[in-house]
């Protein structure tokens, strides 16, 4: 009797762990498509060097930039503005992060390169301002 019970116990343990399972799947996916449903493409390609803005650049024109950074201006970082998306294509840092990142487009998304203090980030024409949003 006892032997039997603790089957069923066991059983309802495993089905109450699938449930479980199921339902922190289900709600990891939609986390996924909201953030996926509110990307949205961005203006500018915002250059910071050192926690300043520098420079500012459409993601409506093809560019290429040498981002020149150092006492005597020995860090050089190319920036790519290329069919509307941002890439670090060569830069002469130690561990090349920032040039093994995906190409980045929509708002928010950035681009760090820590050697060279460089932050590449995406704004759009509503946060022109510097404000990341309103309460």
């Amino acid at each position: 009797m006892i032997l039997i019970m603790k089957k069923s116990e066991n059983k309802k343990k495993i089905r109450n762990d699938i449930i479980l399972a199921a339902v922190i799947l289900l709600i990891a996916v939609a986390g996924l498509l909201l953030m996926n449903l509110n990307k949205t493409q961005g203006d500018f390609a915002v250059v910071k060097i050192d926690g300043v803005e520098k420079h500012r650049y459409s993601l409506s024109e093809n560019v290429t930039v040498d981002i020149v950074t150092g006492k005597e201006d020995e860090n050089i970082n190319t920036l790519v503005i290329k069919n509307g998306e941002a890439f670090m294509k060569e830069a002469d840092c130690p561990d090349g992060i920032c040039v093994a990142h995906r190409p980045i487009k929509n708002t928010g998304e950035s681009i760090v390169c820590l050697p060279h203090k460089i932050v590449v980030e995406i704004q759009s024409k509503d946060n022109i301002d510097g404000l990341d949003a309103v309460a």
